[in-house]
This record gives C-alpha cells, sequence and structure tokens, in this order.
C-alpha cells in the first residue's frame, strides 16, 4: 500500500513548478483531469484521459449546478468521468463526504476501482495522503471520505452527505428508488449536490420523475432557465455525440442488438428495460389520462354508453397490507378501460362491497339511459382466496348482484358443473396474456388509467409464464386479465363481438352459456 498511496500527513518540499500545477487543479477539475486522470481502457491499456467535448459539458453540469442530471447512451464514458470528478472534488475540497450509490454494489465497486487507479498514478505532489484505503470507502486526510453503497431505501441515512452520486438510477427497482429518494432528500437540503446519470429506462419512475421536472425550465414569466422547477439540470447524450461513431456503427450496433435495444440505450428512449408482455415501445407511447370522476376509490376514466356491454373482474387479496386486492371495468365492443379500484387493506367482505356498488353503478346508468341490451357480466378468480369471495358472495345473496355472474365453461367430458368464477392455471394465464398482447399492440384494447399501464411497464417474462417484476405489482393487470376471459367466452356467443374479437378459447369447452342463475 506505499507504494500505492501516499501517507496521511506526511511533510512534502514542493517546488515552485509543482505548487502552480498543485494550484491549477485545485482551482479547475478540468485541468485536473486533463492532465492527472489516468484511466484504464479496455484496449489500450492505462493512458491519461482525454475529455471529449460533450464529456467537457458533462463536467462543467457536475461542477456549475448544485444538482445535474444526465441521460446518456451506453459506453459513452459518463461513469468514468463521474470518477474523474468525484476524485477531485474530494482531494481538493476539505470535509465532504462523498455517497457513490449504484444500482448494484458491484458497480459501486467498479467506479471506485476507477477512482483508487486514478488515485494510485497521481503524483504525491498532486494527491493528498489517505488515512484508510478499502474496496468500498476513501477517506483523506483533509477530512474528505469517498464511500460506495448499492442504492437500498436506507443508503445514505445518517449520513451528512456533502455530494451524492446516483449511478443508473433509472434501473433501481422503483420502489427502492423512491423510497431512497425520499431519505436522501433531506440530507442534501442542507447545502448538498447531487449527480445523477443513467440510461433510460421506465418513463414512470423515479429517475424520469427527476428527469421530466429538470426539463421543465420556464419561468413564470415565460422566459427559458438553465434548470427545471426541481433545481436540476438536465444534460443528454446520444450516440452521435461520441466523435468515434458514425451512421456504419450505429447500423452495426442496430443488427446486433436489435431496434428495441438500440433505442433505449443509444438514442436515450425511455423503454422498459425487461421483456415486458407488451411490446416496450408500444408501452413507451402509453401515457394514460386523469379519470372523469371517483366514487369512494373507483376511478371511472369512461362515461356509461347504453350500447355498450360491461364486464367487471375482481382479482382478490388479503387486505392486510400486502398485495392489492383489485377491480377493472371494460366495455365491449369498444375495449376500453372504464373503471379501476384498488387497495390493500380492504379486507374480503369489503372488496365484494366495492364489486356490488360499482355493478350497481353502471345498471344505474345504463337502465337510467335506456339501453336497449342493459348487458353487465362480472366474476371473480376463484383461485385460493376467491373461495373466501365466493362464501361472501353466497352470504350477500348472488341475486342481488346486478348483472349475470359469469363462470368458466365446463370442458368437454366433464360431468359436474364448474365452480363458480374463472380458475387461473399456467395455460389460461398464458392464453389471456397472449389475447391482452395481441389486443394492445393492435389497438383494439385501450387502457386508459397510470396505475394499469404502469403495472403492464413491470409486468414482465418469468420462468415460462409472465409477472410483476419483484417489487412491483400486477394486481391491475390480474383483473384485467379476468375481463379478457369473459370477453373471449361471450365472444363465442355474441356475433357483433366475434368479428372484432377474433377466435376466443380452446375448442375443448361446451356450447351452451357458462352462466349460472
Amino acid at each position: 500500500m506505499a507504494d500505492l498511496t501516499k501517507r496521511a500527513y506526511q511533510k512534502t518540499k514542493f517546488t515552485n513548478a509543482q505548487l502552480l500545477e498543485l494550484s491549477n487543479c485545485a482551482d479547475d477539475p478540468h485541468y485536473f483531469l486533463n492532465n492527472y486522470f489516468y484511466i484504464q481502457h479496455p484496449t489500450q491499456g492505462s493512458m491519461l484521459y482525454h475529455a471529449y467535448p460533450f464529456q467537457v459539458g458533462l463536467i462543467d453540469s457536475y461542477h456549475d449546478y448544485r444538482y445535474s442530471i444526465s441521460v446518456m447512451a451506453r459506453q459513452t464514458g459518463k461513469s468514468t468521468t463521474a470518477a474523474g470528478y468525484l476524485l477531485w472534488y474530494a482531494m481538493f475540497i476539505p470535509d465532504q463526504t462523498i455517497l457513490i450509490a449504484a444500482h448494484k454494489y458491484s458497480g459501486a465497486q467498479e467506479i471506485m476501482h476507477r477512482i483508487r487507479y486514478a488515485y494510485e498514478g497521481c503524483p504525491d505532489h498532486i494527491r493528498c495522503g489517505v488515512t484508510s484505503y478499502n474496496k468500498g470507502s476513501i477517506e483523506f486526510d483533509n477530512g474528505s471520505r469517498i464511500i460506495a453503497q448499492a442504492t437500498t431505501e436506507n443508503t445514505g441515512r445518517g449520513l451528512s452527505i456533502s455530494l451524492l452520486y446516483a449511478d443508473e438510477f433509472a434501473f433501481v427497482r422503483p420502489t427502492i428508488a423512491k423510497e431512497f429518494w425520499t431519505s436522501i432528500s433531506p440530507t442534501l437540503a442542507t447545502g448538498g449536490k447531487a449527480i445523477i446519470t443513467s440510461t433510460p429506462n421506465l418513463d414512470d419512475d423515479q429517475f424520469a420523475l427527476i428527469w421530466n421536472g429538470a426539463n421543465k425550465r420556464v419561468d413564470e414569466f415565460g422566459n427559458e432557465t438553465d434548470i427545471g422547477v426541481n433545481g436540476f439540470k438536465p444534460y443528454f447524450v446520444t450516440w452521435d455525440k461520441h466523435p468515434d461513431r458514425d451512421e456504419k456503427w450505429a447500423a452495426e450496433e442496430r443488427g446486433r442488438i436489435g431496434e428495441e435495444r438500440f433505442l433505449r440505450e443509444h438514442l436515450c428512449r425511455f423503454i422498459a428495460f425487461e421483456e415486458t408482455l407488451i411490446d416496450s415501445i408500444k408501452l413507451s407511447h402509453m401515457q394514460g389520462v386523469e379519470p372523469l370522476m371517483k366514487t369512494g376509490q373507483t376511478r371511472w376514466y369512461e362515461p356509461i354508453n347504453r350500447e355498450s356491454t360491461y364486464v367487471v373482474g375482481l382479482d382478490p387479496a388479503m387486505g392486510t397490507g400486502g398485495d392489492n386486492a383489485a377491480i377493472t371495468v371494460w366495455s365491449v365492443p369498444e375495449m376500453k378501460q372504464v373503471a379501476e379500484w384498488q387497495h390493500n387493506k380492504t379486507d374480503i367482505r369489503g372488496q365484494i362491497r366495492v364489486l356490488h356498488e360499482i355493478l350497481s353503478i353502471i345498471d344505474d346508468e345504463l337502465k337510467g339511459l335506456g339501453s336497449k341490451h342493459s348487458e353487465l357480466y362480472w366474476s371473480v378468480e376463484n383461485n385460493s382466496l376467491g373461495e373466501a369471495a365466493l362464501i361472501v358472495i353466497e352470504e350477500m345473496g348472488e341475486e342481488n348482484f346486478p348483472g349475470e355472474f359469469l363462470h368458466e365453461p365446463k370442458k368437454r367430458g366433464v360431468q359436474r358443473m364448474s365452480r363458480k368464477g374463472f380458475t387461473t392455471t399456467y395455460k389460461s394465464k398464458i392464453t389471456s396474456c397472449m389475447k391482452m398482447k395481441s389486443w394492445i399492440e393492435s389497438e383494439k384494447m385501450i387502457p386508459l388509467s397510470k396505475n394499469l399501464i404502469r403495472e403492464m411497464k413491470t409486468f414482465v417474462a418469468s420462468g415460462k409464464s409472465y409477472a410483476a417484476k419483484t417489487g412491483d405489482t400486477d394486481d391491475l393487470v390480474s383483473a384485467t386479465l379476468l375481463c379478457i376471459r369473459q370477453i373471449q367466452v361471450l365472444s363465442q356467443y355474441e356475433e357483433r363481438f366475434e368479428d372484432i374479437l377474433g377466435e376466443s378459447l380452446d375448442d375443448d369447452y361446451l356450447d351452451p352459456m357458462p352462466i349460472v342463475i
């Protein structure tokens, strides 16, 4: 270690030239990076950093603004440039606490490795002495320190942070990113700086929210400002800003990784990173709308139409603060989302009461409009907790629920009556998932809720099926899949739906209408 680092509090004699160099470095991070910041190039080995024009602007955004957020294409040197600036900041500004928060601990360690490599390449007359020198932290004899951690809900809690560097923040799990930012913001409010960089991912996660706020740069007089309404300076870099890349490079890269990944990783479009059920480019264009009205906690997005048929699906939950219970309402043949409800602390009985209220509102509206059809169908998922929902429905009296309680068709060769509601199996889930994918991507099915669209953006391949990413929810998607199964059943018996919706279920079901009265 003695050969790699400078001993703390070491007395050193400086020449006039060395003092001048030290002064130049202290005054200007650009001078330090261009003259003393050594990096490990993947093919050329150790070499002095040379900032491209877009990297010069990036360093300026770090240095000149208290809050900086950058959306940058892959392999444009954002982490390397940040490592150089953080090393400069720690060595030339005393008594600073710098926190590196990466979406994975390995990412945080990689940035620390670059900082250590650069530090070890600095001459003694430029660098500070160190009092502690580890993989996860460095402490300098000027009182400054650099700490590297993975981003969690509690990262940085208890620290008085002078400078936060959040790397690839868009790829931190959304629930963690939100909690992290909520907990870290008060520590920055006392005067700390924040640098956030990432390639984009979802268009409504914490990173996207900060980015969108940074790009709202018009003051009360209509004048454009340098920083956004949230105080962040935005900086945007796509692949073509890199001087070593041209259209030939772009064409080859598109061929290697595909158009979708190229849009996200090199053109910086906010497109979901994981393998989503719905095409991620399609999802990136879906924004959702605000509700037309609310009844209790039910959000309504479309008025009731006298010519439409309505299907309502309940995906029940425990109601103890874990997963949400959810209800969605869809109109047919328009295939538009009409309403939704979700809650994680409403018990089964309360969930059935909400279902009854929604059905009653739709039924009353249809009757008031003098509907010719007055068609209203509803059902519940009967797996596990669904059994308790069926018991409550029976206690309340199925006949007291407006509309028709729709049940799964009996399969051929099965003599006994199927259980009420719909049972979700691997096969039925995949079938309804594929139908939803087809209908949404062909714009036959129109989700209107921001909450549902957000869930679709995190509804990803999981083994041989699909499910919410870890830490996210898919209750509204599940309720929608239940509505799709009802619509598929109805399309077998309604000619006016069949042409619009196409083929419905597998052909191993009996023909009679699967409704129990």
